[in-house]
């Protein structure tokens, strides 16, 4: 004699099928996506690209770099909010500032000298964004800020440092330049390696764009041997070259 079925037994079936299959379909569709991108230094589950990655240590590069060519200015860099940087920089009345903007936060921002500067990739089209955004700060700032301290895009702004991850090895190039009030622009490139040539012999060689596959040995480590450059601190672990900061390059 048949079991007698309960009611709801069938649907309930049906849904579990459905679960299953939409569970399946996932993990095959998970399986066809690119791998996770995950280096040191990075949350294990990031999907951040890598030229994002790079913008990382470029912005901090950069950032640095400009405090070190200002060091009695009140500089402020992108961990600092408009809220802050005109109470801080006693701009003027930062409860001027609307909601919507109070926590924004301008790449660099000299309230000394009175300008800023958005940092992008040197391509048109973050050339763009970055004059869109530097015109947006600098429209919330001067709302809030009194009459005799308005800010205003900064220019001039330019530098090259080098990254040699072996001594004698292959060189990584950052480069920035300022080609329009307050939008800077920046891009690696890549040296190949030359037995018995000093850095710089090596860095006159023909610029090619960074491979891949040197970002993926050597990119947790840009960041940190940088700002250990620049802070005098100690070199990180598995980083057996030199770093020549803009003040080397010129």
């Amino acid at each position: 004699m048949l079991a007698r079925r309960e009611p709801g037994t069938r649907t309930r079936g049906t849904w579990g099928l459905a679960v299953f299959l939409l569970v399946l379909v996932a993990a095959f569709g998970a399986q066809a996506e690119p791998p996770s991108i995950t280096l040191p230094g990075r949350k294990p589950d990031t999907r951040e690209p890598w030229g994002a990655f790079l913008g990382k240590a470029a912005h901090e590069a950069i950032g640095i770099e400009y405090s070190v060519r200002h060091p009695s200015n009140l500089v402020f860099r992108n961990t600092v909010n408009l809220y802050t940087i005109v109470a801080k920089g006693k701009l003027g009345d930062p409860e001027r500032l609307s909601e919507l903007v109070r926590l924004l936060r301008p790449d660099i921002t000299d309230t000394r000298l009175l300008v800023l500067f958005e940092v992008k990739p040197d391509d048109e089209e973050s050339r763009v964004e970055g004059r869109e955004q530097a015109g947006r700060y600098l429209a919330a700032l001067n709302a809030a800020a009194d009459r005799d301290k308005k800010l205003v895009g900064g220019t001039g702004f330019d530098g090259t440092l080098f990254l040699e991850f072996e001594n004698g090895g292959v060189l990584w190039q950052l480069s920035w330049r300022t080609p329009e009030p307050g939008v800077t622009l920046y891009r690696w490139s890549y040296r190949r390696k030359k037995p018995n040539a000093s850095w710089k012999e090596r860095a006159a060689q023909k610029e090619e764009a960074l491979p891949r596959e040197e970002i993926a040995q050597h990119g947790e480590l840009a960041e940190q041997a940088i700002r250990a450059a620049y802070e005098g601190g100690e070199r990180p672990a598995g980083f057996q070259g030199q770093v020549y900061l803009p003040g080397d390059c010129r």
